[in-house]
Order: structure tokens, then sequence, then C-alpha cells
């Protein structure tokens, strides 16, 4: 008994909390950082008792999960086997350039290159990812663009997983950085077309975008330039470039309404333009496809006018406002119009029906319309960007559960597609070997919830099976069924694997979305539970054989399901769980706070948003419950969902469980929201999370 470990006992230090008349008690709130804004940009900064505290819990952790090291590495192993280490990117031209990434043999991170366009010698080495890496715990570049007269290339780096990103400029002639990084960015960044000025948006000391600046292509600080000044702190900034690359644009909104703004390309100091002002219920995203008659011509893709799976309108640039926007394709529920791609001759759309996407490709006016689709009952399709406005092909990926990743060029004249790669899988991979399925739950308010399903070809439906089930189900995010080199890591010992695709994500288009927000918001936990039952129904897998798996705001699903129904699961993972909803939102001040009062509500103002979330928030519930085994991680530099918020959960939880199963914390010291920025580095916390899921069904911790 005296090598059992002993698990960390959390103080108690109540703190009292009234609120709209209503009184809350908060046993773990000194876990808070009152100094965390200092601790996102230097984690050193965190407080001693907080660092104390956590560390212990990591030794925990790391105790009890000692007797898997062995399995962890080879989890780990058969994983990184299926990664071909020097693989490489198609190339992307851009005139007299194809832009690359390629990785070597070991390196966590790739290196950015360019070659003579047509070339497959002469390697232009623009960024060494993996060099600039070393050193630092953490790094991370969030995104790399050339400018377009291939002269400079700018580059936006994280070094502590906070997501505040230095964006560094290299000339490419000489090789050399610019002398003055910008600092404090968001990381979202675009060249002007004419190569002259880099538009760039900023991040506040609360951790929000904020206001998109000019700087001269060469220049620096004292050069910049404000642009635009977002005065709600509840809007997310955005700046980027229409595909033709005749305007700059600006966007701001949330989730319930949006607005753009552009710039003329031929005159990018001008003052930005607005399309059509903010309105509540409003969505819109505008592109820029000239016809030969009219070189202004706009498509917006919008909910307007009840659309709620949306429409594509069309407008002229110099009568940009709603009340000009003519119907072009119509609105049809059920499918979600979730994206549109420009070329010049052609327009292609990204649609969703009942979880699956298909392309339509669209010629000009009078030309007829092509659906782009495959037969598989559950797969993943998504378009890649490129640079040339008048490329005769448009670049797609295809996967399924049991489909490596499939890159094709569809010619946009003749309808062909070109096999160009597919996902190498070094270890070796038999499609034949798996088979997947779309099944479909039924809810507790009779919607049918689209669960996919990866299992071994010819697997015995007795029950007998151990099942992993991961959802998400928030923000109009979609969970794709695509390929997963992790997941036949379990499927390969026996287990199933499923997707649950909840309400609060898009997965059949934006009312599943809305149907799963806010007031509704208990649809994505109730049908979760119905995924879990309706495969325990179908001999899938058994009571207590099911491990939840969900991160984020899918965390914030696994805690709502764990005192639900704590009899289904055997183990819960919730990886940076989002669960301590009343306490983040009703701070202000936190980073993602005001903009997500739209997807949850505000319980600073509104009392029945207040009791409706006092109701759900997986923290506020935990009771005297038998939890079953569960393992909650977290980044100490995390933005998104802070450090405290899984330390809170699994110490509230392990003081009330009435079960004999453990309650695990991992917190990465030297991380943010994403976990380890390195490929094989984050490989090994999916192994440690794997892990976990097999020890949690065997039950045989130690006591």
């Amino acid at each position: 008994m005296s090598d059992t470990p002993t698990p960390p006992v959390a103080r108690k230090d109540p703190k009292r909390i009234e609120q709209l008349g209503r009184v809350r008690v908060d046993d773990y709130a000194w876990m808070k950082d009152d100094n965390w804004q200092a601790l996102l940009r230097d984690p050193d900064k965190v407080r001693p008792d907080i660092k104390a505290y956590l560390e212990a819990e990591n030794a925990y952790t790391k105790a009890m999960l000692a007797s898997t090291e062995a399995l962890q590495e080879t989890l780990f192993l058969e994983m990184k086997g299926r990664v071909k280490e020097d693989d490489s990117s198609l190339p992307s031209p851009d005139g007299p350039w194809d832009y690359y990434s390629r990785y070597e043999i070991g390196a966590q991170h790739p290196i950015l290159a360019r070659r003579p366009a047509g070339k497959t010698d002469g390697e232009q080495i623009l960024l060494d990812v993996d060099a600039l890496s070393k050193g630092h715990a953490y790094y991370q570049v969030h995104d790399a663009e050339h400018s377009p007269d291939h002269a400079l290339y700018a580059y936006a780096e994280d070094d502590q997983g906070s997501e505040y990103h230095r964006i560094r400029v290299k000339d490419l002639a000489t090789g050399d950085l610019l002398p003055e990084p910008i600092e404090s960015s968001t990381g979202d960044f675009v060249w002007s077309p004419d190569s002259a000025w880099l538009f760039w948006v900023w991040r506040d000391e609360n951790g929000r975008s904020a206001k998109v600046l000019r700087r001269p292509a060469r220049g620096g600080a004292g050069d910049d330039v404000l642009v635009y000044a977002e005065p709600d702190e509840g809007m997310f900034v955005h700046a980027g470039v229409t595909q033709s690359r005749a305007y700059i644009a600006i966007s701001s909104g949330n989730h319930d309404c949006s607005a753009t703004w552009l710039i003329p390309a031929s005159d990018p100091t001008a003052e930005p333009r607005l399309v059509e002002p903010r309105t509540e219920g409003l969505l819109y995203g505008v592109e820029h496809w000239p016809t030969a008659g009219d070189e202004g011509r706009l498509v917006i893709h919008t909910n307007a006018d009840g659309a709620v799976d949306f429409k594509l309108v069309w407008t002229d640039a110099a009568s940009p406002g709603r009340r000009h926007w003519r119907d072009w394709i119509a609105h049809q529920p059920g499918r979600y119009i979730a994206g549109v791609v420009a070329r010049r001759d052609y327009l292609v759309r990204l649609e969703r029906v009942d979880a699956n996407n298909r392309l339509v490709v669209a010629a000009r006016e009078g030309l007829g319309e092509t659906v782009v689709g495959f037969d598989e009952p559950a797969y993943a399709l998504s378009l890649e960007g490129g640079y040339e406005w008048a490329a005769p092909a448009l670049r797609f990926v295809y996967q399924s559960p049991t489909t490596p990743r499939s890159w094709y060029d569809y010619d946009l004249a003749t309808g062909a597609r070109t096999l160009l790669k597919t996902q190498e899988i070094p270890s070796g991979h038999d499609p034949s070997r798996y088979e997947a399925r779309r099944l479909h739950a039924t809810a507790q308010d009779g919607a049918q919830v689209p669960v996919t399903v990866l299992m071994q070809a010819g697997a015995k439906l007795d029950g007998s099976a151990p099942l992993l089930l991961y959802g998400y189900g928030a923000y109009g995010l979609p969970t794709e069924p695509g390929f997963s080199i992790r997941a036949l890591s379990l499927v390969d010992r026996g287990w199933i694997y499923a997707i649950a695709h909840v309400r609060g994500g898009s997965d059949k288009g934006w009312s599943w979305f809305q149907a799963g927000r806010g007031r509704s918001k208990t649809n994505t936990f109730t049908d979760f539970i119905a995924s879990a039952e309706h495969l325990i129904g179908a001999g899938y897998t058994a009571r207590a054989r099911i491990v939840a798996y969900g991160g984020s705001a899918g965390g914030m699903l696994m805690g709502a399901i764990a005192n639900l129904r704590p009899d289904l699961w055997a183990g819960v993972i919730g990886a940076v769980p989002f669960v301590d909803v009343l306490n983040t939102m009703s701070d202000a001040s936190l980073p993602l706070t005001p903009p997500e009062w739209p997807e949850w509500g505000n319980p600073l103002d509104d009392p029945e948003a207040y009791d409706r979330i006092a109701a759900y928030s997986p923290y506020d519930n935990v009771a005297a419950l038998p939890y079953p085994a569960i393992l909650a991680t977290g980044g100490l530099s995390d933005p998104r969902v802070t450090y405290w918020e899984p330390a809170k959960w699994a110490a509230k939880l392990r003081a009330s469980t009435t079960s004999d199963q453990p309650v695990l914390l991992k917190i990465n010291m030297t991380a943010g929201h994403g976990g380890a920025a390195g490929r094989f580095d984050f490989l090994k916390e999916v192994a440690l999370d794997y892990a976990f899921a097999l020890k949690a069904v065997e039950g045989s911790w130690p006591r």
C-alpha cells in the first residue's frame, strides 16, 4: 500500500460570489493567478503556490500512469510509424515560383521553401522552422507568406503558446531579417497586392483582436498606421485579401453578426469602405468575382432574409449595400453553403448535407453547375487555396475514416479529376481491414444525430468491444469524419472509434448549430448520451466500456456528460476543457468572454442566462456521484481555456466522487491551447491519452 500514489489535496479557500441576487461559493478560485495577463507573456511568472500545486498534480498523474509508460511508447511509435517523416506538400504555383513545405527525417517542424516554377531543383529555403524552434520549450509558426512580388517573406511566430505572435519579415535577396518585428499580433496578416504594405491585426492586453494596422513593407513600428479599430470587445477582427487580389478585406464579427470593409488594391492607403453595417442576426462574407461586363461584381455569402443555411447574392462594388443585393443561389434548408472559392472563370461552393461535404462548380452565367462528391458513407472533402486567379484547376483533398488523404486537381473546364498524391503510411495501411459506417441516433426530441463509426472489418457486434466516443458540438464547427493515424492504434486493438456529430456544430447545417447553443445548449449533451446509448443498443459496445473524449468546448461536453450519466463511461478525457463556464462567462476581462456571450449567454446582466448556465456548467454541477476515471489536460499559457479550469475541475471532482476511480490532471507547463507544437511531441500527448483510455477500460488502477 505504501507504493500507492497519493493524490494532491487542493486546499479549499471558499470565495463567496454574489451576482444578480444569486450567491455561489467557489472553493478553488485561488487557482486563478490574478497576474494571468503577464503569465501569458511569460509562463515563468506563475504564482509559486499555483506552480507547486500543478507540478504535484503532474507528478501524481505520472505515477498513476507509470505502468503504462511502455504502452505509451508503443502507441507513440505506432503513430509515428504512420507518419512519412520526410513528407512534403504539393507545390503551389505563383508566377515564377512554386511554393511548398517539407520535413526532414526526425524534424518536429517543417522547412518552408520555393523553387523555380515547374522545376524539381533550385530550391531556396525560406524558413527552417525546426532550426528556429531549437532552444524553445514551445515554438510554432502560425502563418507564413511571401509578398506578391516574391521579394519579402513574413511569418508569425509564437514561442509561449499564448497566441501573442511576433511577425518577422525576411529579405529574400539577402536572407536578412528586417530590424523591427511586429509585436503583439494575433498572427493574422496579409500583404497588399502591390507588395508595398503589410496589414496586420493587433492583440490587446486582454488577448483580443482589436485593431488592424498597416506598415510599409520595409518599415518599422514608428511607421504603423491605424486602419481600423474595433469598438466592440465582443467582436473578432481579421485581415485578408480577395482571391482576385483586387481588394484588401477587413472583417469583424462573431457568430451572430459580421461586417466587411474593402480597400481597393489599386489604392491600399485608401479609407476602408463598409459593405453593409453590422446588424444583429446578419452574417455575410464577401468575394470579388468580376464578369466580362462588370469588373466590380461582388459575390456575398449570407444568411440574409431568413436563409438559415445561407445563400449567395451578388452586387456591385460601387453599391455594395444590402439594398442592392440580388439573389443568385437560393437558400435550401438542409443544404448548408459553408463557403465559396472564386477563380477567374469559375466559382466553387463547399456545401454540407447530413454531415458530408460536396463541391459545386459554377461556370460563368448560363454554363450550368457540376457537383463533385464521393460515395463512401462518411468522408471529408476540403479545398486547398491557391495563388493563381486564372488557374485552370482546383485542388481538393478527399479522405475518409478508412481512406488516407488524397490530393486531386479538378479541371474546371472538363471536370476531369487527377490524383496527385496519396498520404503515405510508411508502416502500411490496408483499407480493406477496416469498415466505416454512418449511423443515426434518435435524440430526446426525435432529432437524428449522425454517428460515424470506424472498426475492424467483420467485427462482431456483441457488445464486447471497448469504444472511444468523440464529440465537440460548438461554434458551428463541424467534426469532419476524416482519416486519423491516431485512431488506428485503438481500432487495431479491437476498439471501435466513433464520432457523435452532435448539435452545436454545423454538421447538418447552420440550424444544427443554432439548436445546440444558448437556450438549446443542453441538446449537445443529450445528443452525445443518445449516441452512446444507440451504440450500446446496436451491439457496438456496452455500458462502462466507453471512453468519452472531447477538447476545448468539447471538454465542456465531457464535463456535462460525466455529471449527467457517470454510469455510461469507463473513462472521460477532457482536453483543455472549458468547464468553469459560469465563472469564465462572468469575467469580462478574459480573452474570449465578451465574444462568446452570444454563444452561451451573458450571466453578468441576464438572470435567465445566469440560471441556464448555472444549471449545466460542469464545474458548478460536480456532485457526490460515482464518477468514472477522468483525465483533464491543459496548458499553462492557454489564452482560450485558461489552465485553472481543468485544475479546479479536477480538484472538485476528486473531493466529490463516490467511486474509487482516479481523477488525473496533466498541465503542460510550456504550452497553450493546442498542446505541444512539434508533430512528434504532440503524438506523445495523444499516446498518453490513449494509454489512459486503455487503462480505464481495464480498470486496474494502483490501489
